[in-house]
């Protein structure tokens, strides 16, 4: 690819101009009609590269074919995915992307905001961007890196396939998808329409980083009904249940169990929404491991802490709610160790040394996996995301397009 003009650069600075913000109060889907305004512009783009069946279905998803020119029998039609929403955690309205060629290593200002400064002593993998063109935005929004940098990458590297059929390979699938952000983004996923063996999303971090592994997860909804009466004439009658649920919250150890204060391999159970009146609140907790058996046991504990609370409140009616969300994809990868192989394989012919990283939430690849469709994560080079602070190296994101490449190829090599 050293001849080649890469795209990667004007997409994405197009891209995270469309504000996709996803919402997660939403019940529609996707949840943020505007989704969908990023979905017709890659499908425009798509048809005008020459992929014919580009389309967006009337639930956002984009859908692509890159059709096969070799000759070999039995190729898998690979996938590659990307999510179009952006975290309802920062601003994603406005963006103003900034490149900042060359970066020197100097602390960046963001011009909105000049309380806002990324610095090497905050975000240490920038060091080792010194040289770089890093991208930011101007300091009163996220980025939106996340995961359109991942987007950017698919785009070029579709450009680069459709521009140079000397490239052998199989059938390709590109899909984008909404609502990753909430959770929702292969809900309503049609994977006959999909039609792939297997996948991988472009959502991981730094360069090199291979996600094959992430958290097990299920959400809990505890509901506490209290009992009510006037509050003049109470005593021995009324029940609070925004309190006893703050007594429950208050009960969660301090030190430990929680995502403030856990890492690497270690589960957490917490608490993401308390809500309610006198006479009802609810509590709405996640609960994540990377060994799925161990949802259980964190379940149970919590439903301990529960019980514990409410033995003072014997007469009030509650219920504890469990509801898988997502597995870990290690479970389905470890049946087809070959998918992240090639992977691994592609990175070295362009000199990047992989790193098997495992994931400390999820991604759509999470659940693509448990859907039939084995997909382990690739790096984008989008860092410090959900933030003010969220920044992208441009020759990472190269680097994510020359991965795909090479990637493909050897799908095509090795059937």
């Amino acid at each position: 690819m050293h001849n080649y003009n890469h795209t990667v650069l004007e997409r994405f600075l197009k891209y995270v101009q469309i504000d996709t913000t996803a919402d997660p109060l939403s019940p529609t889907f996707p949840s943020s009609e505007k989704q969908k305004d990023l979905a017709k512009v890659l499908v425009e783009e798509l048809k005008a590269m020459g992929i014919d069946d580009a389309e967006m279905d009337k639930w956002g998803y984009v859908y692509a074919t890159i059709p096969r020119n070799s000759d070999k029998k039995g190729i898998p039609t690979i996938c590659f995915c990307s999510h179009m929403d952006t975290a309802p955690d920062c601003s994603g309205t406005n963006v103003k992307p900034i490149v900042h060629k060359n970066y020197s290593g100097a602390p960046i200002v963001l011009p909105d905001d000049p309380t806002q400064i990324i610095t090497t002593e905050k975000h240490a993998y920038l060091k080792s961007k010194i040289g770089d063109d890093i991208v930011t935005a101007s300091g009163l929004t996220l980025l939106g890196a996340d995961d359109k940098a991942g987007i950017a990458i698919i785009m070029d590297f579709a450009h680069y396939l459709v521009k140079n059929p000397q490239v052998k390979h199989g059938d390709v699938r590109i899909l984008f998808t909404p609502d990753e952000e909430v959770g929702r983004g292969v809900e309503q996923l049609d994977m006959k329409k999909l039609n792939a063996d297997y996948g991988y999303t472009l959502d991981g971090g730094t360069l090199g980083s291979l996600e094959d592994e992430s958290f097990s997860a299920d959400g809990v909804t505890i509901t506490i009904h209290g009992k009510s009466a006037h509050p003049g004439y109470a005593k021995g009658k009324m029940v609070n249940a925004i309190k006893v649920a703050s007594e429950i919250v208050a009960a969660l150890p301090k030190n430990e169990w929680s995502p403030e204060t856990t890492e690497k391999r270690e589960g957490f159970v917490h608490p993401t929404s308390i809500k309610g009146e006198l006479e009802t609140a609810t509590l709405n907790f996640i609960i994540r491991d990377h060994d799925t058996k161990k949802l259980t046991e964190h379940e149970a504990r919590l439903q301990n802490i529960v019980n514990e609370i409410l033995s003072n409140y014997p007469e009030l009616e509650t219920s504890f709610e469990i509801k898988e969300q997502y597995r870990n994809m290690k479970e389905v990868l470890n049946t087809v160790p070959f998918v992240t192989d090639y992977t691994i394989e592609a990175m070295k012919r362009i000199g990047i040394e992989s790193e098997a990283t495992i994931i400390r939430g999820g991604t759509d690849g999470s659940k693509l996996s448990f859907m039939g469709l084995p997909c382990p994560n690739i790096f984008t080079g989008e860092m410090a995301i959900h933030s003010r602070h969220e920044y992208v190296s441009v020759q990472d994101m190269e680097k994510g397009v020359a991965t795909c490449v090479e990637l493909i190829q050897i799908w095509e090599e090795r059937s």
